[in-house]
């Protein structure tokens, strides 16, 4: 039988076994932590009766730790309540379940998927053509067609000509421009200021942010 630790060496040893607790439980505590962020994934989960397991590790309805359990145990505290329970970590040992409504947890999921579907989605860039001599119902046709352009989350080109001599009187070309931004304000911004490219006038409108 070896001789008790005394001194420097015992409290070595009762540092490195408090150490040890602490890392177990920190451990502990993000795993939990970890279960606590709602499982989105694109795979259906095994539930119920499709769970193999003689015992799992059970998290119950509002995430708590309820310790490890036999299945059939676990799936009886879930059917009292009128849930599920739903196998989330088939890796772990013992594997993981959640106690959950499966019927919601798929409804919300597909909600979350088609949202970041939504947010993911590429913007386009429209055109729209202007003239100097535009008539008070094109110009407005156009306006319209911005708008809608607009409404989707387009970003609009907008694009004004000049022919002939109308490039002596570029000042008309500008009154459109300012025209045509006022008209779209409500909808979207200047993006890209006016610029005078050769003999045509450009300029990009984005959405504004909701």
């Amino acid at each position: 039988m070896p001789p008790p630790l005394r001194g420097d060496a015992a409290r070595v040893n009762k540092f490195s076994a408090s150490a040890g607790f602490i890392v177990r439980n920190l451990c502990f505590a993000f795993f939990i932590l970890f279960l606590e962020v709602p499982v989105i994934s694109t795979k259906e989960l095994l539930i119920n009766d499709d769970i193999r397991a003689k015992e799992v590790r059970v998290f119950n309805e509002n995430n708590e730790p309820m310790g490890i359990m036999e299945l059939d145990a676990a799936k009886s505290y879930a059917y009292d309540k009128g849930l599920d329970i739903a196998l989330i970590a088939p890796q772990a040992q013992p594997p993981v379940c959640r106690v959950m409504d499966y019927g919601k947890y798929c409804y919300e999921r597909d909600k979350k998927e088609k949202e970041n579907r939504k947010k993911q989605q590429t913007v386009e860039i429209k055109e729209v053509q202007l003239s100097c001599r535009i008539e008070t119902h094109d110009f407005n046709t156009k306006v319209n067609r911005a708008i809608k352009f607009l409404e989707e989350g387009n970003k609009v080109r907008v694009n004004l000509r000049f022919k002939g001599r109308e490039m002596a009187h570029q000042d008309r070309g500008h009154e459109v421009i300012e025209r045509f931004i006022e008209s779209c304000s409500e909808y979207g911004s200047v993006d890209k200021k006016p610029v005078l490219e050769g003999r045509q006038i450009s300029l990009n409108l984005a959405p504004l942010k909701k």
